[in-house]
C-alpha cells in the first residue's frame, strides 16, 4: 500500500506525535491486498473509503466499510484492518479531546458530500498548519460535521468464546448453509439452549439476527466487487432474489442495487480528488 501523491510528505510522520487537532493521510492500494494486524493509536481515527472496501475487527465486532462510508475508532481502540485493491481512502487522526461530542465508541458512519470535501481539503493542509486563520476554521467545521454524521448499521458483533468463533468461521465460509440453531448446536457439540445463551451473552443477538447481519455484511462486500443481486441471493442461500431484497431493504432502508449504485456514483463524483 502506498500513500496517495497529494500527501506523500506524511509518510515519515507518526500521527500520534502531531500536535494538531486533526491530521489526515490519504491512502491508495493499487494491487494486491492490505492487512494491518491489531494495533492502537493514541488519537481517535476515522477511516474513510472512497473506492473499494475495508473490513476492521475492533471492540468485539467486525465492521465493513463500503464506498463512501467511514469507520470511527476512539483513541486507544485495538483494531485490525484488511482491504483489497483497488482501494482509495483517507485516514483522519483526531486528538481525543478535540470535540466532546465525537462518538465514544466504534461506529460506522455515512460520509456526506460536505464531510467528504472537508476531508479532502484537510488532507491538503500542511502537517503543522496554523492554529488560527482559515486552516483552523476548516478543521473546526470538519469536526462539527463529523460529530453529526449518521451512524450506519454495518457492525457484526464478534464473540470471544472459542466454540463460537469456530461457528463464525463456518457460517462465513458457508453462508448458504440454512441449518437451524438446533442443527448448529449438534455440530458444535452443545445443546441448543447453551448455544443460544452464549450467542446472546457475547453478541447481544439471537442466532437468526446474527446470521442476518452476517449476510448483510457479506452481501455488501460482494455487491461492491460487482456481483449481481441474483448471484448474491443464491450465494447466501435465499430462495429468490426478491426474498433477499426484502431482507436487505428492511435492514438498510433501501434496495441492494440502489444502496450500491448511490455509493459508486458518489465515488465516481469525488474519488478522483484523492489521487
Amino acid at each position: 500500500m502506498r500513500l496517495s501523491d497529494g500527501v506523500s510528505q506524511h509518510l515519515d510522520v507518526d500521527p500520534d506525535e502531531i500536535s494538531r487537532p486533526v491530521f489526515v493521510v490519504g491512502m491508495e492500494l493499487v494491487t494486491g491486498g492490505m492487512e494491518l494486524d491489531f494495533h492502537t493509536h493514541r488519537k481517535a481515527q476515522l477511516f474513510f473509503v472512497s473506492r473499494g472496501e475495508v473490513t476492521c475487527e475492533a471492540s468485539n465486532a467486525l465492521w465493513l466499510v463500503p464506498p463512501q462510508s467511514a469507520l470511527w475508532l476512539p483513541g486507544g481502540t485495538n483494531h485490525r484492518l484488511k482491504g483489497r485493491a483497488p482501494l482509495e481512502g483517507l485516514a483522519l487522526f483526531v486528538e481525543p479531546d478535540a470535540v466532546a461530542t465525537l462518538p465514544g465508541e466504534c461506529c460506522a458512519v455515512s460520509v456526506s458530500p460536505l464531510l467528504r470535501e472537508l476531508l479532502l481539503r484537510a488532507a491538503a493542509l500542511p502537517v503543522l498548519y496554523p492554529l488560527d486563520g482559515p486552516e483552523a476554521r476548516l478543521v473546526t467545521v470538519l469536526l462539527d460535521e463529523l460529530a453529526t454524521a449518521q451512524v450506519e448499521q454495518l457492525r457484526l458483533p464478534m464473540p470471544t468464546d472459542a466454540r463460537l468463533r469456530r461457528l463464525v468461521e463456518l457460517l462465513t465460509a458457508y453462508p448458504a448453509d440454512g441449518a437451524t440453531l438446533k442443527d448448529w448446536a449438534k455440530r458444535m457439540g452443545m445443546s441448543e439452549r447453551t448455544l443460544n445463551r452464549l450467542l446472546v451473552q457475547e453478541t447481544g443477538m439471537s442466532f437468526g439476527r446474527w446470521r442476518q447481519r452476517l449476510h448483510i455484511i457479506l452481501a455488501l462486500q460482494w455487491l461492491t466487487r460487482g456481483a449481481s443481486v441474483q448471484s448474491v441471493a443464491m450465494d447466501l442461500g435465499y430462495e429468490s432474489a426478491s426474498s433477499f431484497v426484502t431482507m436487505f431493504r428492511k435492514a438498510l432502508g433501501t434496495s441492494p442495487a440502489r444502496y450500491i449504485t448511490r455509493r459508486l456514483d458518489l465515488a465516481d463524483a469525488g474519488g478522483g480528488d484523492l489521487r
